[in-house]
């Protein structure tokens, strides 16, 4: 019986929740005719519940360009000495290199990033060459620092800087400089003899155990260069470049199939140590300097040249079968170097390994056009 009771109240009950559910709604809307506005949502990702995002402003929209932090992080992920990937910064090691027939093969230099082509003396050349991304156990022959190397490499901060020594009165402005000294003369430990090799053709040192004990050493920076895989425009055909200085010269010369420019140094096709044994360029830079007789002279008397790599200047370069004419510009000795084009556009390098020939720009450039 109270079952039936209970059961018989039912429409009551269910009458009287309706219309209190009536009376709430009507009191939240007595107030005029203003529509309800949605709570504030705060910006704090502390404010958000656990697990969401805080909604977006209805005002902002999608942008197609990377906001700076992409960018950064874009940037971070490339190595900006070859525009190739790379995981994180890496320390950056500079070899000075002998350059003449006698040196040939050379070990470990087509692991460099960046190799640099600067006159001596008589009319020579040697080579630094800038390691970063990889480096390798053997590099060599070493020979013996210059004073164009203490203004080339303070743009990369202070790398380290193996070589196999220097003439007595240049040993002052070396201490004086902020790279991070590895010569013989600091490191001994890590050269040694190749007694394969005739000397002094046969000094070889181990970057890669240098770089892990040194201290000190800077990582890879912005130098101001541009990494492109896309051509620019405003280049011209061209097949080959040859440098030429008083007794020594250097060629490249462009091969479609590889899309590389092989090189060739005084006369002969450099070689290498490593499988394949040859050297090949991704791009190449004839910066064209202001060179001039320092005050150091060798025990024959043969002075050393200096070339002025903080200035500006006029260079050209060849990637990809073209020649670009641009202006080479570092207003100060901590600076990177950019190469411009004559629209006012960043020269883009093809990503990899860059030849950087520091040319008197004095001499003049023999570039082979082709057709197409």
């Amino acid at each position: 019986m109270n079952r039936a009771l209970d059961i018989g109240r039912l429409p009551l009950v269910l009458a009287l929740v309706v219309g209190v559910a009536v009376i709430v709604s009507s009191c939240s809307q007595s107030t005029g005719s203003q529509a309800p506005t949605a709570p504030a949502i705060s910006a704090s990702p502390e404010a958000s519940p656990e697990g969401t995002e805080p909604e977006p402003s209805p005002t902002s929209t999608p942008s197609q360009n990377p906001s700076p932090a992409d960018s950064e992080i874009i940037a971070a992920s490339l190595s900006p000495l070859t525009g190739l990937p790379q995981e994180e910064p890496a320390s950056v090691l500079v070899v000075k290199l002998d350059n003449t027939r006698n040196a040939l093969p050379h070990a470990g230099l087509k692991s460099a990033d960046l190799v640099y082509i600067e006159e001596v003396e008589y009319g020579i050349t040697r080579l630094a060459a800038v390691f970063s991304s990889h480096v390798p156990h053997r590099i060599g022959p070493v020979r013996s620092a210059r004073i164009t190397d203490i203004d080339l490499l303070e743009q990369y901060g202070s790398p380290g800087f193996a070589f196999s020594g220097a003439q007595r009165r240049l040993w002052p402005a070396l201490n004086a400089a902020p790279f991070v000294d590895l010569s013989a003369n600091k490191d001994a430990a890590d050269y040694s003899r190749d007694f394969s090799r005739r000397a002094p053709y046969n000094y070889f040192f181990d970057g890669k155990v240098a770089l892990k004990n040194a201290k000190g050493v800077s990582t890879d920076q912005n130098m101001g260069f541009l990494f492109e895989s896309a051509m620019p425009s405003g280049g011209s055909y061209n097949n080959a470049a040859t440098l030429q200085w008083g007794y020594a010269s250097a060629r490249f010369v462009y091969d479609p199939l590889k899309r590389k420019y092989a090189v060739r140094l005084n006369g002969e096709r450099a070689t290498a140590e490593e499988e394949d044994g040859l050297q090949w360029a991704d791009t190449v830079v004839i910066q064209q300097v202001k060179q001039s007789q320092s005050k150091y002279f060798d025990k024959g008397g043969g002075n050393t040249p200096h070339a002025e790599t903080i200035g500006q200047g006029q260079a050209i370069v060849l990637r990809n079968g073209f020649a670009f004419p641009v202006s080479w510009s570092r207003p100060d000795a901590k600076s990177g170097t950019t190469f411009t084009q004559t629209d006012g556009s960043t020269m883009a390098f093809k990503p990899g390994q860059t030849w950087i020939a520091l040319y008197d720009e004095r001499r003049p450039v023999k570039l082979k056009p082709k057709s197409r």
